[in-house]
Formats: C-alpha cells, sequence, structure tokens
C-alpha cells in the first residue's frame, strides 16, 4: 500500500489495487471532493475554473486526463497548462483568476510515483483545515455532479512559463544587467522534467551560457531525483572540469534547488536558503527583518539572520505550515532547507527561478567564486537519515519514548510541534513521520558530519529498539 492521504492532497504509485495506490478510481475520488470544496468558496451563479499543470513524468497524460475529465464532469472549464513547473502553475491560478488549481507531480518522489496538490485561489496549498474537509468528504462520497447542460469545458494555454519568467525577471532585487554583465557560465541538471523547458527560458533573458544535462522531459528520470549530494555524480563530475561559474540542479517540479560550486563541490542544499536571504536581508529597507524556515533546516539561516539585526522563527515541516508562519510574522523570505526558497514579493511558494534569479543576482553583485562565497557563511552540516516504517510500526509511541528520553536533560530544549526535536547548544536532531512517504526522517546537525551523523544515528537506534 503507497497510497499516502494528506493535508495537501494524495501520493501513490500507479498501478494496483483501488484504496492502495494512484489509480484511476482513486483520482476520480479526490478530485470530486476537491471540486466540491471549491464549489463551497464560489458564489453558486458563478461558473468555477480550475488550473491544471504536470510535471514531465510517464503517467502525466493518464493522470491529467482523468483529472481534467472529472472537473469538467463537475462544471468546472479547466485552464490546462501542459508541461508546468509548481511554482508556475501557482502563479497561474492568480494570473488567470482561477478558484483553485491542480498540480499533477510527486516532487522529488521516484518515476512510478504521481500526487495531486491542492491550492487554492491564492494558488497556495490548502491551510491545514482546508485539507482536513477535502479528506473528509472523499471519505463521505457524497457526490453531486453536473447535469449535461452545466458540464464544464477545457482550454489549453501555454503561455505561462513566459509569464513566469517575465515575473522574477520583474523583481526589484532581480538585477538582470549586473547578472548580464557577469557574463556567467552554468551547468544544469533538469532530471528529464520540466525545469528542461522553462529554465532556459530564464538563463537566456538573463544572458546566462548554460549547458544542460538530462534536459529532455521524458519523465524517465536520469538518477534518483531527490537533489542530494549522492544522486548528482554526473553533474559534479561535469562541474569539476572547471568550464562553469555555477552548477544548479532542480527536481522534478522545479520547486527545490541546489547549487554545485565551481569546482565541483556541493555548495549544500541547505545553503540555497540562507544565501539567497542573505542577499535579501543585505538589499531590504524598511521592512521588519525577520526569516522563517521549518524545524528541519540549518542553523545558518537563524545566525544570517541575526547578523543583519533580524529575527528568525521556526514552522513545522510542510509548505503550507512555512507560509502560515511567513504571514503571521511579517517575513521577508523564507522556505525549507531541502533547497526551497519562498519569497513573497513574487508569491508564496517555493520557487527556483525565484531562487536562481536572486542568487545570480548576489554572486554577480559580490564578484567572488561560489566557492568563495559558501565560505562566508556559518558551516554546519547536516545528516539527512530515513526509517522505513513498517505495518506495524507505532510511530506516535516512537516519538513519546524520545521525547521522554530528553524531557528532564538541563541541556536540551524539546519540540514536540511537528515530531520531536531535541535541541542542544552545539547541535540537533529532528524525527519526524514524512507527509510524503512512509518513512521517519531523521534530520541532524552539528558542526561535523561525523557529529551530525552519529547523533542521528543515536536516536534510529532507539527507534529501532522499539519496533
Amino acid at each position: 500500500m503507497t497510497l499516502i492521504k494528506s493535508i495537501s492532497g494524495i501520493r501513490g504509485t500507479i498501478g494496483g489495487r483501488t484504496g492502495d495506490t494512484l489509480n484511476p478510481l482513486d483520482i476520480v475520488k479526490f478530485t470530486t471532493a476537491y471540486a466540491t470544496f471549491i464549489g463551497r468558496t464560489i458564489p453558486q451563479d458563478k461558473k468555477g475554473k480550475i488550473v491544471v499543470g504536470r510535471d514531465g513524468r510517464i503517467s502525466g497524460p493518464m493522470v491529467r486526463d482523468v483529472v481534467c475529465g472529472t472537473l469538467v464532469g463537475m462544471g468546472y472549464d479547466v485552464l490546462d497548462i501542459g508541461y508546468a513547473s509548481t511554482p508556475t502553475t501557482e502563479l497561474a491560478v492568480t494570473m488567470s483568476g482561477a478558484d483553485g488549481g491542480i498540480i499533477i507531480t510527486a516532487s522529488h518522489n521516484p518515476r512510478q510515483w504521481n500526487a495531486l496538490k491542492l491550492l487554492n485561489r491564492e494558488g497556495e496549498f490548502l491551510t491545514a483545515a482546508d485539507g482536513a474537509e477535502v479528506l473528509a468528504i472523499a471519505e463521505k462520497e457524497d457526490f453531486d455532479y453536473a447535469d449535461v447542460d452545466q458540464l464544464g469545458k477545457v482550454t489549453i494555454d501555454n503561455s505561462f512559463d513566459d509569464r513566469h519568467v517575465q515575473s522574477v525577471l520583474d523583481l526589484q532585487l532581480v538585477d538582470a544587467d549586473a547578472i548580464r554583465q557577469a557574463r556567467f557560465t552554468v551547468c544544469v541538471d533538469s532530471i528529464n522534467s520540466v525545469g528542461g523547458l522553462i529554465l532556459p527560458k530564464l538563463l537566456e533573458r538573463l544572458g546566462v551560457g548554460y549547458k544542460f544535462l538530462n534536459s529532455d522531459v521524458t519523465g524517465d528520470f536520469a538518477h534518483n531525483p531527490e537533489p542530494l549530494e549522492k544522486n548528482l555524480k554526473g553533474i559534479m563530475d561535469e562541474m569539476s572540469t572547471g568550464h562553469y561559474d555555477l552548477g544548479i540542479v532542480v527536481d522534478p517540479d522545479v520547486d527545490r534547488l541546489a547549487f554545485i560550486c565551481e569546482d565541483g563541490k556541493m555548495f549544500g542544499e541547505e545553503y540555497t536558503l540562507v544565501s539567497v536571504a542573505d542577499y535579501v536581508l543585505s538589499e531590504t529597507k524598511n521592512k521588519s527583518l525577520t526569516t522563517v524556515s521549518n524545524l528541519s533546516s540549518t542553523r545558518a539561516l537563524r545566525d544570517v539572520t541575526e547578523k543583519h539585526g533580524g529575527r528568525y522563527a521556526a514552522a513545522a515541516v510542510g509548505e503550507v505550515n512555512v507560509t502560515t508562519k511567513m504571514k503571521e510574522v511579517g517575513a521577508v523570505i523564507g522556505g525549507e532547507g531541502n533547497g526551497g526558497v519562498i519569497y513573497p514579493e513574487s508569491h508564496y511558494g517555493r520557487d527556483a527561478l525565484v531562487g536562481i534569479a536572486l542568487f545570480l543576482t548576489s554572486l554577480a553583485k559580490k564578484d567572488c567564486k561560489v566557492s568563495e562565497l559558501r565560505k562566508t557563511f556559518p558551516d554546519y552540516q547536516i545528516a539527512k537519515n530515513r526509517i522505513d516504517l513498517t505495518p506495524v510500526t507505532d510511530v506516535d509511541a516512537i516519538l513519546v519514548k524520545v521525547k521522554e528520553m530528553f524531557a528532564k536533560d538541563a541541556t536540551a530544549q524539546v519540540n514536540d510541534i511537528d515530531g520531536v526535536k531535541i535541541d542542544f547548544p552545539d547541535r540537533w536532531v529532528h524525527l519526524r513521520k514524512s507527509n510524503t512517504e512512509p518513512i521517519i526522517r531523521v534530520y541532524s546537525e552539528a558542526a561535523t558530519m561525523e557529529q551530525a551523523d552519529e547523533l542521528g544515528k543515536q536516536l534510529m537506534q532507539v527507534v529501532y529498539d522499539m519496533q
């Protein structure tokens, strides 16, 4: 069983039995539930409109056909924007005045997975309460479809890549002239998905020379699509030839972003947000300098924020949790340590295009190498481990046990708003159940990778002893 139902949508492997995997019947069910929910937010006499975009996955056309057909059957007009990144689809909702949107993507999951990500009329992920309502509607299965005279229609519009790129160029802190004058050359790995379509448009408008690896949008991913060092040998080897100023890696739906230094070494996925935030904070005037990231992200963002005289706040893991906290505290920038940059001047969503443009602007203005820029930030190392769940694993009991272990430790601060995070003066470890995979994520940070990994492994042993 791989079907995962959460407040952000449904996700699973393609094929298999109803209720166990992502298959046409379950896609119809949850699309109908979402359409029913959206219908409650719009006037009864208004024709609803939903944007649908998809990444390059092999199963994408099948899922799109089912989703679009279901929405039409519910009486909605569908704006099908075809191949599109997650941030492009988010922006398309507001640019088109739609009532919501569905992104067909399983983000960093392998090729056999797909998912429906659900958006509101602001082009943002549903809140926890709204997501729970969609799940309740799906569970009840009390659906009402449109009659023949009220069926919707599908309109195809392929203009939103260009409109997305233009919106990035229009950002005040993106200095396209400075980037052009720097004459950068970059190498990009777009994992055989939609990054291979939209990123060339951005780079060409910025006057950046480029070479793409895995640029064909086949959905047959050239390697594990999560942009971690262990998966990126191809581009790291290419970067080590010394022909490029920067390496750029995105995931299949282009909301995560990782950089590689000119010498072929990882800049550090965690430092994507840190570096962009440092630039934004240095250029932001007459605003509260507040930043937000999730509990599993590096302390370096807090350090950089405080260096600029600002204030840092932490949120539970998950984009909607981060954006909710950002709005609450008035953050000028935020995101997640997985390479997700959220810049409200653009929109409240992780956007690799925004991250690339801001990073290149910073690099051009500082007139330094990427490796030199990396050395200007506090140096922490994060170990990212995982524990595969079994059908009998009691995750709640595990988290309670971990919390109890450190409750009386005077050197430890325990945070349980999202799993359990144990924060020590010089290190931390965070255990939480994944929203996207049947695993427990174990992230730990310290001064060295050895220390971080050792701390993570200690907590993992606790879990194994309980299984």
